[in-house]
């Protein structure tokens, strides 16, 4: 692990100009010349959502005139194969947490004749990987170890935002009414993912409240998770963005300084681990980013919008490659495992086998 205390990270954290500009210079000194994409397809399965989180606006409940209670397998398929068309790599399968807690999604779920979102999720993954050239990744919320086995079986890697690993958010309109997002469940899933040796992504979530001290506190909570096990494979720094009608509408996003700043110290805490900070929520700041340590733009899909964040759409990829090529780097196109992870230690073999059939 890189020699960087609490103390360093929150004295960085807090740094002016100068000492963040000298950051940012010795990272781009040792950097790799390549930033990664990935060309998916982004399928929300269902909106309903157990937890009521004050900045999201993809949650649904059943009730709601314009809920997604379940897609059907044949809509999903329908665009999974269209994916394909486009030469997208990534499947990427994600649903409100704990859906199949709601009465409405159980009876979906029976109709389609699956018990539970997991075995359901299993079925759409593994027909994603016998009828097309997709990989799929999961983002389905925290899980039982024994589910995240089933999952893994069927997915290149999986993903799950720790956002914040304070306690206290609980107790604010950020995550009071979200059990989902109690960090110790949240940092048990992302470690049970590691015992099992499956790819992960994890990230922070930038300016609901949190202070200085509790960010630097969620970073090294990943280290001591990644330097235990190896399997963090990409760091997803993003910023809170308001919008109308959510509890905190009225909350100011971070600075680009700020988030530059953020960036800077997980890459310093992270040389081993791309870092990414989504494209579409900072296009007018991006290269800054680049600058700062991301080196990955994360999945840009060709089909789909981003449903978490709708008003947002993604840049076209040639656009990507340019402000990458602006600044002498390469445009890379990647799988949703990252290559240092396409092993039998982190990969069941039957994902092993269709990335080999891609030829990627």
């Amino acid at each position: 692990m890189p020699e960087l205390s609490k103390d360093d990270i929150v004295d960085h954290l807090n740094s002016g100009y100068k000492e963040i500009s000298s950051l940012m210079g010795k990272i781009n000194s040792h950097k790799d010349s390549r930033v990664t994409y990935s060309r998916n397809i982004f399928l929300p399965i269902t909106n309903i959502c157990r937890n009521e989180c004050g900045y999201c606006i993809y949650r649904r409940s059943p009730e709601s005139h314009d809920a997604t209670i379940l897609m059907e397998t044949d809509e999903v398929m329908a665009m999974v194969l269209e994916a394909d068309k486009y030469a997208c790599h990534e499947a990427l399968f994600t649903f409100g947490e704990g859906a199949d807690e709601f009465f409405e999604v159980r009876q979906a779920l029976d109709k389609q004749g699956y018990s539970s979102m997991v075995d359901y999720l299993y079925h759409l993954c593994s027909e994603t990987l016998d009828k097309t050239k997709l990989l799929p990744h999961s983002n389905p919320g925290i899980l039982k170890k024994k589910d995240l086995k089933l999952l893994r079986e069927v997915n290149a890697s999986m993903g799950l935002m720790l956002e914040n690993s304070s306690a206290r958010l609980m107790e604010t309109a950020v995550h009071s009414k979200s059990p989902g997002k109690d960090p110790k469940l949240r940092l048990k899933t992302i470690e049970d993912a590691g015992k099992l040796k499956i790819p992960f992504t994890t990230g922070l979530l930038i300016g609901v409240g949190e202070t200085v001290e509790e960010r630097a506190d969620s970073l090294l909570e990943i280290r001591k998770l990644h330097d235990k096990y190896g399997h963090i494979q990409e760091i997803i720094i993003q910023n809170f963005k308001p919008k109308p009608g959510i509890p905190l509408e009225r909350l100011q996003e971070p600075s680009l300084l700020e988030m530059v700043k953020v960036v800077t110290v997980t890459k310093l805490l992270f040389p081993d681990v791309s870092v990414q900070v989504p494209p579409n929520l900072n296009i007018d700041g991006a290269q800054m980013f680049l600058l700062a340590g991301a080196d990955d733009w994360g999945g840009v899909s060709p089909l789909t919008r981003d449903y978490v964040n709708p008003e947002a759409p993604w840049p076209e990829l040639g656009r990507l490659k340019s402000l990458t090529e602006e600044l002498g780097l390469q445009f890379v196109e990647r799988l949703p495992v990252y290559p240092e992870y396409i092993s039998e230690e982190f990969l069941s073999e039957r994902i092993l086998e269709k990335i080999s059939s891609i030829g990627f």
